[in-house]
C-alpha cells in the first residue's frame, strides 16, 4: 500500500495477488462461447438487414412491426464492441490475423480500428486508468478550450447539460470520441494534439494498420447502405437507429465507468473506477460490463467470473467497497456534478466557477485531502 496526499491507493497490482488465489483456474483459461457471441450478433444484424431490404414493400401501415428488429440490431451493436473488447483482452483467439479479423469486424459498427483500440485501451487506459495520460477521462479546466473540449460539455452527462444536447449525445459520444482519437493519430500521431484529453502517438506501422482498418471499416459502412439502396426509410429503421440505440446502449455504461471518480497517480481500480448494478438480465446479454472496476482489477479474466471477483472484494476488502454504485444512483451523480477537473479530487464546470468535491474518493473521514495544482491554463484555441 502507498499513501499519497493523503489518500489511501492501493495499486492494481497489489489487488490481483490479494485476490487471485480465491479464483479457480478456469476463470483465467480462453472461453470460445464469446467467439460464438459475437458471431450470433453478427448473423441478428446480416438478418435485420435482409429484412430490411423489402421495407419498401411493407405497408405503411405495418412498418411498426420492424421496430422490435430494430431494438434488438441496437443491442447487438452493444454487444459486439462488449465482446470485441473482451476479444482483445483475453486471448480466446490466438492466431493474430484471425483475431485482428473478428475484432475489425466486431468492432465495425463502432467505427473502431482494433489497432486503435488496443492502443488507447489495452495500452493507455487500463495502464494510466484516470490519470493524467489516459485518453478515456474527463478533460481538465486548465485545457484549453478546442472543439472537442467544447463538444463535450455539451452533450456529456453534467448538471448543466441541456437534455436535448444529452440525448442527442448518448446516441453520438460513442463515435464523438472514436473520431476524435482516431484524427488525433492519423492526422498529427503527435503528443502536442490539443483537442484531445490526453494526447498520444503510435508506431508508424501501428498508424498504417489503423488507417488501413479504418478504410476497411469505411467500405463495409457503405456496402451496407449499398445493400440497403441508399434507401432512407431501410436506413432510418435497420441503420442509423440501431446504430443510435447501440451507441447509448455502449455509453451508459462508459459514462459511469471513471467519470465521476477522483483522478488517481497511482492505479486504484476501486478509487478510479466504478461498477453498477443492473438487472441480471443486462448483464447476461452485455457480457457482465457492469462490473467495470472488477475487469479493471484482472483486464484478462473471463466475464463470467467477475461476479465472485465482487464478492472476493467484498469479503477482503470490506471498507472500500463503495465503489459499487446502483445505476439509477450513478446517473442522478452524473446530472448533478459538473465534467471537468479543477484538480484530483474537485469537479468544476466550463467557467471554472463551481467547485464540486468528488464524492467518491477514496479518503478516509475527516481527513483532508491536500489539493494537487494542475498546471495553470494554456489559454484557448
Amino acid at each position: 500500500m502507498k499513501i499519497i496526499e493523503n489518500q489511501l491507493l492501493i495499486h492494481q497490482v497489489e489487488y490481483a495477488k490479494k485476490l487471485r488465489p480465491g479464483l479457480p483456474p478456469e476463470a483465467f483459461m480462453p472461453d470460445r462461447s464469446k467467439v460464438v457471441i459475437l458471431l450470433i450478433n453478427l448473423t441478428i444484424l446480416l438478418l435485420g438487414w435482409g429484412i430490411a431490404s423489402h421495407l419498401d414493400r411493407w405497408p405503411t401501415a405495418l412498418l411498426w412491426l420492424y421496430l422490435p428488429v430494430t431494438l434488438i440490431m441496437g443491442n447487438s451493436v452493444t454487444v459486439l464492441t462488449f465482446g470485441s473488447h473482451d476479444l482483445m483482452h483475453t486471448g480466446i483467439i490466438k492466431n493474430p490475423y484471425c483475431l485482428r479479423m473478428v475484432s475489425l469486424l466486431g468492432f465495425a459498427m463502432g467505427w473502431m480500428p482494433p489497432t486503435l483500440w488496443k492502443n488507447v485501451h489495452n495500452r493507455l487506459h487500463h495502464l494510466r486508468t484516470n490519470a493524467l495520460g489516459d485518453p478515456d477521462r474527463n478533460y481538465l479546466h486548465q485545457q484549453p478550450n478546442t472543439l472537442g473540449k467544447w463538444i463535450q460539455d455539451l452533450v456529456a452527462p453534467s448538471q448543466m447539460v441541456n437534455p436535448f444536447w444529452l440525448i442527442i449525445g448518448m446516441a453520438s459520444a460513442w463515435s464523438i470520441s472514436t473520431f476524435r482519437n482516431l484524427s488525433s493519430v492519423l492526422l498529427f500521431n503527435s503528443e502536442d494534439v490539443n483537442y484531445v484529453p490526453a494526447a498520444f502517438k503510435v508506431r508508424p506501422e501501428e498508424r498504417r494498420e489503423i488507417a488501413l482498418e479504418f478504410l476497411i471499416i469505411f467500405m463495409l459502412h457503405i456496402s451496407i447502405l449499398a445493400y440497403l439502396q441508399f434507401n432512407l426509410l431501410k436506413l432510418a429503421l435497420s441503420y442509423f437507429l440501431p446504430i443510435a440505440i447501440g451507441y447509448a446502449g455502449i455509453i451508459f455504461y462508459v459514462y459511469t465507468n471513471h467519470m465521476l471518480s477522483p483522478m488517481t497517480s497511482i492505479n486504484d481500480p476501486l478509487a478510479n473506477s466504478i461498477s453498477i448494478k443492473v438487472p441480471k438480465l443486462f448483464d447476461l446479454l452485455h457480457l457482465n460490463f457492469s462490473y467495470h472496476a472488477e475487469h479493471h482489477i484482472f483486464p484478462g479474466l473471463n466475464s463470467d467470473y467477475y461476479p465472485l471477483v465482487q464478492n472476493l472484494i467484498k469479503t477482503h476488502y470490506p471498507e472500500r467497497s463503495h465503489y459499487i454504485l446502483g445505476a439509477r444512483e450513478a446517473w442522478w451523480l452524473l446530472l448533478h456534478t459538473p465534467r471537468h477537473y479543477k484538480n484530483e479530487t474537485t469537479f468544476t464546470d466550463w467557467t471554472g466557477e463551481a467547485s464540486v468535491p468528488c464524492r467518491l474518493n477514496v479518503a478516509p473521514p475527516n481527513v483532508p485531502i491536500p489539493i494537487h495544482r494542475f498546471p495553470g491554463p494554456s489559454g484557448v484555441s
